[in-house]
């Protein structure tokens, strides 16, 4: 399907939770936020149905995410019943990579393509100052379980200040060369300020030629990352809801005061 400046949308990223098991400090405040009630967060029973609906529209590209997606109870058995659905090209899920390690080879047999896992430092004691307290050997296992399982190309997120010469950016870069992994470098984005760039070796952030819609952990359909607009499905029907996104999706980001990094999937 195409929206008013002709861009194919082929591409739907789903917040399956807004919890996480880390804190890290560029998607959380210290302080921490108010969590979604668990009534309201979205079924798998509206995601099947969501997934289905934008397959007949033309997506075929579909990637799970968070919060941390892995935290999610019975988020395997999500993937199986996705992966059964025909249509589907590419199945993805980004990760902080913790609990990866036990779950990487279930993904895979379960039926998804790829993984994405998060990776800023491979430094121990700047990970866990950045994460407020992960282990990055737990993303280090998780990443080789990956590999193991098949989930390939493994990509590596790497969230940058202001380049990707910075020393955390060039030791992350070096470990994705030896280890046979493809590394993205990911601008520090802002929200509320509409601070964002195209990302190093990805496709995120280049609002000419975005391909994207977002299903946040409440059931919300977002037209754009950098904008307040969203569309309840439950109010409106998923059909409904995806097109007015689609009508609505603006040529270029500019802000978003009404969502957090953990509930809209990034």
């Amino acid at each position: 399907m195409l929206d008013r400046f002709n861009r194919k949308i082929n591409y739907l990223r789903i917040s399956v939770t807004d919890r996480c098991n880390l804190r890290c400090v560029y998607c959380m405040p210290e302080e921490g936020i108010k969590w979604i009630e668990h009534n309201k967060i979205i079924t798998y029973e509206e995601i099947i149905d969501i997934v289905k609906i934008g397959i007949s529209l033309g997506i075929d590209k579909f990637r799970i995410t968070g919060g941390e997606p892995l935290i999610r109870k019975g988020i395997v058995d999500l993937i199986q019943m996705i992966s059964t659905i025909k249509g589907i090209k590419d199945l993805a899920l980004t990760t902080n990579g913790i609990l990866l390690e036990q779950y990487a080879e279930k993904l895979a047999k379960a039926g998804l393509h790829r993984i994405n896992i998060s990776l800023d430092t491979i430094n121990p004691e700047k990970f866990s100052k950045l994460t407020r307290g992960g282990d990055v050997n737990a993303v280090i296992k998780g990443i080789k379980a990956a590999q193991i399982a098949g989930l390939s190309p493994v990509k590596i997120n790497c969230v940058i200040h202001n380049n990707s010469l910075e020393e955390d950016a060039l030791t992350v870069n070096k470990y994705c060369i030896e280890n046979g992994l493809q590394v993205r470098f990911i601008h520090q984005m802002n929200l509320s300020e509409g601070s964002f760039a195209v990302v190093e070796g990805g496709t995120g952030g280049d609002c000419e030629n975005c391909n994207r819609l977002r299903i946040t952990s409440n059931a919300k359909i977002k037209p754009c990352l950098f904008s307040d607009v969203e569309y309840d499905i439950r109010t409106l029907g998923i059909e409904k809801a995806f097109e007015m996104a689609l009508n609505t999706k603006p040529e270029k980001g500019a802000q978003n005061k009404i969502n957090y990094f953990n509930n809209i999937g990034g």
